[in-house]
């Protein structure tokens, strides 16, 4: 048999992470367990670095379903996936990427009032890509008690530069509002090391305003996004779980 012949017949969907990584690490991603905390934007691009790169166990949450408004930039988003759940779509992609890969999905919105549903000592790595603050403070309180490694997203909404994300820890974030929010309240709960990728581009004021009505009457400003900017967070995001993991 050539040397040709014999290295393709030895490839598999790994081979060339696998180049590059070796097989030790590749072992290590099927043997990883990993939450990602919504599949929008930018979790549903971490979720997708983390299947392709051969991650074993994911489990997924969010409780939204495809709306018309996201086919511009989630991954999960088509036409033929309008008006399903995001965690479903997104467990069908995963288990055509990578057959072997267990994917549960959770159709929940973590909150401190259901967080005691989720058991997040189970995981090897924890992905936040949750835009309630109330919600991030308390998965990322959750994983420090227990010790879990997570990673947080910070704002990635009125924003087009894609280059302008940083990996940082979060008491040496800047001029991102949410990054602050979460700086300060964490602070006094003596929670002072956070993985978080965030930028420092200031936020664009959006040329039309979009106000959507809520069921309660009152209204609230919808964040503007693009095709490019959430899914360059998610796929940093996606990279620093897949780095870490291999360690």
């Amino acid at each position: 048999m050539s040397i040709v012949l014999y290295l393709c017949s030895m490839e598999d969907q790994f081979s060339r992470t696998r180049m590059l990584f070796g097989s030790e690490a590749i072992d290590r991603l099927r043997h990883g367990r990993v939450a990602v905390f919504v599949i929008g934007g930018v979790g549903g691009y971490a979720t997708e670095v983390l299947a392709r790169s051969g991650v074993g166990h994911l489990e997924l949450f969010d409780n939204d379903q495809v709306n018309i408004t996201n086919l511009n930039r989630q991954i999960v988003a088509l036409h033929s996936t309008i008006g399903q759940y995001k965690v479903d779509v997104a467990a069908s992609r995963i288990r055509d990427i990578n057959p072997d890969c267990t994917v549960v999905p959770h159709r929940m919105f973590y909150l401190p009032e259901n967080a005691d549903e989720v058991d997040l000592s189970q995981f090897d790595y924890v992905v936040d890509c949750i835009d309630t603050v109330r919600a991030k403070l308390e998965l990322v309180r959750r994983c420090h008690r227990l010790c879990v490694p997570i990673i947080c997203s910070m704002g990635a909404a009125n924003k087009l530069d894609p280059s302008g994300f940083h990996v940082s820890d979060l008491s040496k974030t800047s001029v991102d509002p949410l990054a602050k929010v979460m700086r300060q309240t964490l602070r006094r709960e003596g929670i002072r090391h956070v993985k978080v990728v965030y930028s420092e581009e200031i936020p664009a004021r959006p040329v039309e305003p979009n106000i959507e009505a809520e069921t309660n009457e009152k209204r609230r400003s919808i964040p503007a996004s693009n095709a490019f900017v959430p899914p360059a967070a998610g796929l940093v995001i996606g990279g620093e779980v897949v780095k870490d993991l291999i360690k």
